[in-house]
């Protein structure tokens, strides 16, 4: 018997701000009813009679319409993965990307995408392709190998775990276009996922945000959304935003009605596919009316299909929109905390890595970004953090001002130390002399290089005059590193034109005759770690896998979600990862063919140009060697100077080979 597969899961529940939870409608959706809203703030016989508001709310929330249709507009970052995950999850829901960069918008259409992500080609090849039927055995691996016939299924069924479940094949559900109007007046969720960078002229120069492009998408969507479409900030913004977008609204299309949710987004660059399909929690801010509770719960339950309800929180809107500020704006502090007492032990001979082990054991404390380094890059935090410094200044609150100012302020400081500390240590000049940087993206497993510490580090160096700057990143094109130092940095620093900075493709080239290197992204590639007792800490050696993925048969289920699915893939991808086969790339069978790149695809010219596939395809599933610290010894210049700014190499191992190393806060304990 092969059964096909229904549709979704069980109703559970959402979980309010005050820890209270609310029941799902027959429909899945949920009233979202705050008690701590203003409209439940009920007195006298209205209070007693509660929970006769919340069947109200049943009863209007069960006659809200189900979302079919979303339109995500801006392909970045942000709206790329967040629509392929949630059309991936979602096969009855139709997720539009609009952009008008017609060159991203190719990409997205290509085997190109314009961003990095593990796991976000596995994702692309299923909604946005589509994919065949194929045949799933529902039969641990060991039970396979062993011929044992387990117990019990899992799925709480009497189902037999050997039989082998029928995967039907799935429609295109992801788009990707530059028909913003069209998608956008076809919508019942409009998402708004552009950028939202600092302002760089004007008032609040330096620190605002400049909301010139959410501004303008406002002004879009309030002219072709159909009346009562629900409008969604996915764009970080400062708080009450939201009022900006109705009075935008009105102005527009004065009479007709559409509810604003905050929604957004808590994903880490090289980690958003596996931040969106585990998320440890979903806010969603809407205003406190039965209509706004209505349409966070129409958004809640496009999430729900694979979020647990209880991690979908649900807050006033402009709690929503002050939270996300707060919480990059924490995570910055952390980091330029604990790069302040990298400092204090480099004056003083302690080790910030025992300091950090030794206070991160304190539970109030944790463990987490307390890894002291060149400081924090990426387009969120710092961004973030003066959004919240701008804020406070607007509503007279200098010392809260002053407070997170400082933050930035430290971060520029362990940069600049950095880079002092090279030329210290290189005799006080460049002149000369040819630097290597490892590492262009702003953290590793991404190819994001917005506010990258690399790149000022590379505009510092270059007013030292040096021979030549060597640049070389694992996840990063060299082409495009190329012309973004050019724009960024200037045109005349590259090589090309004369200058001293040069893009390399591969590292052993880019250490050559090299006077110092210096380690600015923290890849797991530039780690020296192995087994010192056998003296091999600088061999080039397989970089051990984090985890391995469980076998995730038999299914709790007895239809294996879009998610189960994925989880065997991955699985049965771990022993084929050596094998450039089809087998090793789609173990289910499941893929249709890639969509074909244009004649003048960009990528696809470089690739044949260079014989490099940049971060292509399939490059997660490509094992990746660490560098032979030992090759480079041999090619590089005395004294071998190694500057890590990432705290990734083991000093002892690497002074074994005879380099000089430089850590930020660390010491060699040989």
């Amino acid at each position: 018997m092969i059964p096909s597969l229904p549709s979704l899961a069980d109703p559970e529940e959402i979980v309010t701000l005050d820890g209270s939870t609310a029941p799902t409608t027959p429909e899945g959706s949920s009233p979202v009813l705050r008690p701590q809203d203003d409209t439940a703030q009920l007195t006298g016989k209205a209070r007693n009679n509660s929970r006769s508001l919340s069947s109200a709310l049943f009863d209007t929330t069960a006659r809200t319409p189900p979302v079919r249709n979303i339109c995500c507009v801006g392909a970045g970052y942000v709206g790329g993965p967040t629509a392929a995950v949630v059309a991936f999850q979602n096969p009855h829901i139709r997720v539009t990307v609009v952009d008008r960069d017609a060159k991203r918008i190719q990409r997205w259409n290509s085997k190109h995408p314009p961003i990095y992500e593990p796991g976000l080609n596995d994702i692309l090849r299923i909604a946005r392709d589509g994919s065949r039927d194929c045949v799933v055995h529902n039969e641990p691996a060991k039970a396979e190998a062993s011929g044992a016939i387990p117990s019990a299924s899992g799925c709480g069924s009497q189902c037999d775990v050997h039989e082998e479940i029928a995967v039907p094949a799935r429609q295109p559900n992801l788009f990707f276009t530059t028909d913003v109007a069209k998608c956008i007046s076809e919508a019942d969720v409009v998402l708004i996922a552009v950028n939202t960078p600092t302002k760089s002229r004007g008032t609040g120069a330096g620190s605002a945000t400049d909301m010139a492009a959410f501004e303008a998408v406002t002004a879009v969507v309030a002219q072709h959304a159909r009346p009562g479409a629900i409008i969604v900030e996915k764009s970080t913004v400062p708080c009450r935003t939201a009022q900006l977008v109705q009075d935008t609204l009105a102005l527009y299309r004065p009479g007709v009605h559409f509810e604003v949710l905050s929604n957004p987004e808590f994903l880490a660059a090289g980690t958003a596919i596996k931040d969106l399909l585990h998320a440890d929690r979903i806010l969603i801010g809407s205003s406190n009316t039965p209509a706004g509770y209505r349409a966070a719960a129409a958004l809640a339950s496009v999430y729900s299909s694979w979020i647990p309800k209880s991690r979908i929180i649900t807050t006033n809107v402009f709690s929503s929109e002050l939270a996300k500020l707060v919480a990059n704006s924490m995570l910055a502090q952390r980091i330029s905390s604990i790069n302040s007492i990298a400092a204090i032990c480099d004056a003083t001979g302690a080790d910030v890595d025992e300091v950090a082990s030794a206070i991160g054991a304190d539970p109030r404390i944790g463990s987490k970004f307390l890894n002291a380094g060149i400081g924090f890059g990426g387009s969120c935090f710092k961004k973030d953090v003066l959004s919240l410094v701008y804020l406070a200044e607007t509503l007279i609150l200098p010392e809260v001002a002053d407070y997170w100012r400082a933050v930035i302020n430290m971060n520029e400081f362990s940069r600049n130390r950095f880079v002092q500390r090279v030329v210290k240590c290189l005799s006080n000049t460049l002149a000369g002399k040819k630097v290597t940087v490892l590492g262009y993206a702003f953290k590793k497993d991404t190819n994001d290089t917005r506010e990258s510490p690399a790149l000022d580090i590379i505009r510092t160096l270059e007013e030292e005059g040096p021979r030549e700057i060597a640049i070389f990143d694992p996840c990063c094109i060299p082409a495009q590193m190329t012309d973004e130092i050019g724009r960024f940095v200037g045109a005349g620093v590259l090589q090309s034109n004369g200058g001293p900075v040069a893009v390399y493709g591969d590292a052993y080239a880019a250490c050559e005759g090299s006077d110092a290197v210096l380690i600015t992204t923290e890849f797991d590639e530039f780690k020296n770690i192995g087994d010192l007792s056998k003296g091999n800490a600088g061999l080039a050696i397989p970089i051990r896998q984090k985890a391995l993925q469980p076998d995730p048969r038999p299914f709790e289920r007895a239809e294996p979600t879009e998610s189960d699915l994925l989880a065997l893939q991955s699985y049965l991808m771990q022993s084929t990862t050596q094998t450039a086969t089809t087998e090793a790339e789609d173990p289910l069978d499941r893929f249709n063919p890639v969509p074909l790149c244009a004649e003048d695809c960009p990528d696809c010219l470089v690739e044949k140009a260079t014989g490099a596939t940049g971060y292509g395809a399939n490059k997660e599933h490509v094992p990746k060697n660490r560098l032979d610290w030992r090759k480079i010894y041999y090619h590089m210049r005395r004294p071998h100077w190694v500057f890590d700014g990432r705290g990734v190499l083991d000093i002892a191992g690497m002074e074994r080979i005879g380099f000089r190393v430089e850590s930020v806060g660390r010491h060699s304990r040989a």
